[in-house]
């Protein structure tokens, strides 16, 4: 992400240790906890979460499994929502409300200082037009007040990545994308050439998985699992890609993992893009 902030392609997102629609606790808080060791234990070292997943759930999860963190650990997290009684996903932008934001995933987190903050302005699944400099400029004073180490933004528009960069420098964008939504194709590009990580949530079509005929054809004849196909055509689309498929399952997060080693031929890779076209 930066010269600072080196983590590894596949990070683990943590939104699917919260409960049922990722309001409440989990079913199974000892599977939860265990998924998060494995993941560290297979060697990833870059965690997307948040604090209005549970709410709160999910990083005092993963404060409960890792903390004292390892030094190699980098712990991203966004703000820019809440949670109401009835789980949805109300904006929350104000300057007040993005500073309790962080002091809420500093507390529950167990940190000093947050290595990412991504600033979420859009909607569940598509950026929202107009300015965002007002909330990230309320971000970047809390950098200058020393708790947050980098920016990130979350479901914008390349205008809008634009307008953050001319008020502070962002290592990364956090969208919608995948095999099969493709919006972003010309904003991954840009990023590349200046050193910026794209991170597609999403990556394996969130509540609702990908299906696609031409999918299980190229996993069946790389002998693959579909997901681990999906994931691989991620990380071979752009070099700046990072990966943070969730599961609440240690069985998906080997199988997750899987995907970085597998390497798709050219006219595979062919046949796949057909998908989003």
């Amino acid at each position: 992400m930066s010269d600072d902030l080196v983590v590894t392609r596949m990070g683990y997102g943590a939104m699917q240790l919260a409960g049922p629609h990722v309001f409440g606790p989990p079913a199974d808080r000892n599977e939860a906890v265990s998924v998060l060791r494995e993941a560290v234990r297979m060697g990833i070292t870059h965690i997307d979460t948040s604090d209005f997943y549970g709410p709160h759930v999910t990083n005092q999860i993963i404060k409960e499994a890792l903390h004292p963190y390892p030094s190699s650990l980098h712990i991203v997290t966004k703000i820019g929502s809440l949670r109401d009684a009835q789980g949805g996903w109300p904006q929350a932008l104000a300057p007040d409300q993005l500073r309790q934001a962080v002091f809420d995933n500093l507390e529950n987190l167990g940190l000093d200082v947050l290595d990412v903050v991504n600033l979420r302005v859009g909607g569940f699944d598509s950026p929202t037009p107009g300015s965002i400099a007002e909330p990230f400029t309320a971000l970047a004073q809390l950098q200058q007040e020393g708790l947050i180490k980098h920016f990130g933004v979350s479901t914008v528009s390349a205008e809008q990545v634009i307008e953050a960069q001319s008020i502070a420098p962002i290592v990364c964008v956090q969208n919608f994308y995948n095999l099969a939504h493709r919006a972003d194709d010309d904003l991954i590009d840009s990023l590349a050439t200046q050193g910026i990580a794209y991170v597609p949530y999403f990556p394996l079509g969130g509540f609702s998985p990908l299906q696609s005929d031409t999918l299980s054809s190229v996993a069946d004849r790389l002998g693959a699992p579909r997901m681990a196909v999906a994931l691989a055509w991620l990380l071979q689309r752009s070099p700046n890609i990072l990966l943070i498929p969730g599961t609440s399952s240690v069985a998906h997060l080997r199988e997750n993992v899987a995907g970085t080693s597998l390497s798709i031929p050219e006219e595979l890779l062919a046949e796949l893009d057909t998908i989003g076209s």
